[in-house]
């Protein structure tokens, strides 16, 4: 599927220069599709820390630019333990001992196609960054006003700093808080158009991997999950197994009053947050994260992805809640699809049949990852309605929830989207479509 468009043909503007804006930047590199990749920071920078890829994401890097996948090789930290390079995680109990009293051990879930990989976000953004021409990113943009010249077919941004630019489509990376998400919405579905706060805060740290075995022993240097009665913590190498990220989850029933999506608290406010459901071991690993509560957002529904010659990609589209650490790779699914049906774009007049293509393939799967999350998160915590505390039919169903998000067949994705194109601008016989599948 290679590109058709060029830069004399088709611009378009990207808003944000996440993990998915950095992935369509690639992808539309190697379309032969220009763009600009507007970011607001003044240089590119990584929110978060750690990050972990299903054969999903693999893939779709792999499609997207082989180097990318090669790079990312590079980078990469799997399980330290030999022969647990198909675990995912295992499983303990975040209550005083880990379940030892209970006679229980570390239970895995993965599957043959998974195999553990994470990284440093800094470090795969830095990757991805080397793969983009420097000419096409602009720093310090932050877009205030995004509006559609529907006669002329175009789409105008305002920045803050005054700057009015035009392109023949926008397509928002821009994130949770996005305002390309605004600009989509705001007059076709308003109650949609805000991020819904999912009831959880985390506290995030990367502890250096000496001070975690000599804190957590052997239960350092593999993936775990530790599930408790309203809290989840999650460890997992990376940085090539020199260090170990811990994000630990809290349940709230009060909603998020706070002006910020963060909030500063004191050290001694981490510990309460776990005294009574979490081994002390774990509340020692906090020691390193900064006495800040992230509240986590996502989008349980989103009714379109696009309009007209605007169109969302990642977390504008799709924010999710981390319990499935499928966030990054959906991300890269909306850039591999996007970037390879623009390129089959001849002329900008078809960009809206492009982007309806883009819209009828990824948002099912999407909004399907984004609401299994939501009740994964369910399971790690002891609140699942079903399953409650009961950790052998919790462990059951992790070792299968994930494989429709693992074994998805992108290929098929991309032949599918190829022939919605053609249908849709009437470039062979026919003018319907087939609906996509989950």
């Amino acid at each position: 599927m290679s590109g058709k468009s060029g830069s004399d043909t088709l611009h378009i503007a990207i808003i944000g220069a996440g993990i998915g804006g950095l992935a369509l930047a690639i992808g539309l590199s190697n379309q032969n599709v220009s763009f600009t990749l507007y970011e607001s920071a003044a240089q590119f920078s990584a929110v978060g820390a750690g990050i972990g890829l299903g054969p999903n994401a693999l893939r779709a890097m792999e499609l997207i630019d082989q180097r990318f996948r090669q790079m990312y090789n590079q980078i990469s930290s799997g399980n330290l333990t030999p022969n647990k390079e198909h675990i995912a995680m295992e499983v303990l109990y975040a209550e005083d001992g880990f379940g030892e009293t209970r006679g229980w051990e570390p239970a895995p879930f993965g599957a043959d196609c998974y195999t553990r990989t994470s990284a440093h976000r800094r470090d795969l953004l830095d990757i991805m960054t080397s793969l983009i021409p420097k000419e096409r990113v602009h720093f310090n943009k932050r877009a205030k006003e995004i509006k559609q010249d529907v006669e002329n077919s175009k789409v105008m941004i305002t920045f803050e700093d005054g700057e009015t630019i035009e392109a023949d489509a926008v397509i928002g990376c821009d994130g949770v808080k996005s305002a390309t998400r605004q600009a989509v919405l705001e007059t076709l579905y308003p109650e949609q158009a805000q991020a819904v706060f999912s009831g959880k805060y985390a506290y995030r740290s990367i502890v250096p991997m000496k001070n975690a075995q000599e804190i957590l022993g052997e239960h350092a240097g593999d993936a775990k999950a530790f599930i408790g009665h309203g809290v989840n913590i999650m460890t997992y190498p990376i940085s090539r197994g020199t260090e170990l990220n811990v994000v630990a989850t809290k349940l709230t029933n009060k909603p998020w009053t706070h002006p910020q999506w963060t909030n500063e608290v004191t050290k001694e406010d981490i510990v309460a947050d776990f005294a009574g459901v979490a081994d002390q071991r774990i509340v020692r690993l906090l020691d390193w994260a900064k006495p800040v509560q992230w509240s986590l957002w996502h989008h349980p529904s989103t009714p379109t992805y696009y309009n007209e010659r605007i169109c969302l990609l990642g977390d504008s589209a799709h924010a999710t809640t981390p319990h499935q650490a499928s966030g990054a790779g959906q991300c890269l699914e909306d850039a591999l699809l996007m970037s390879h049906i623009l390129g089959l774009v001849e002329d900008a007049s078809e960009i809206p049949q492009a982007f309806q293509v883009y819209d009828n393939i990824r948002r099912p799967r999407a909004q399907a990852v984004v609401t299994t999350s939501q009740d994964c998160g369910k399971l790690y915590t002891f609140t699942h309605p079903e399953l409650a505390t009961d950790m052998s039919k919790i462990v059951a169903n992790l070792n299968r929830r994930f494989l429709w998000i693992w074994e998805h067949d992108l290929g098929m994705d991309l032949e599918l989207a190829r022939g919605q194109f053609a249908a849709l601008t009437q470039k062979t016989e026919g003018n319907s479509f087939e609906q996509p599948r989950l």
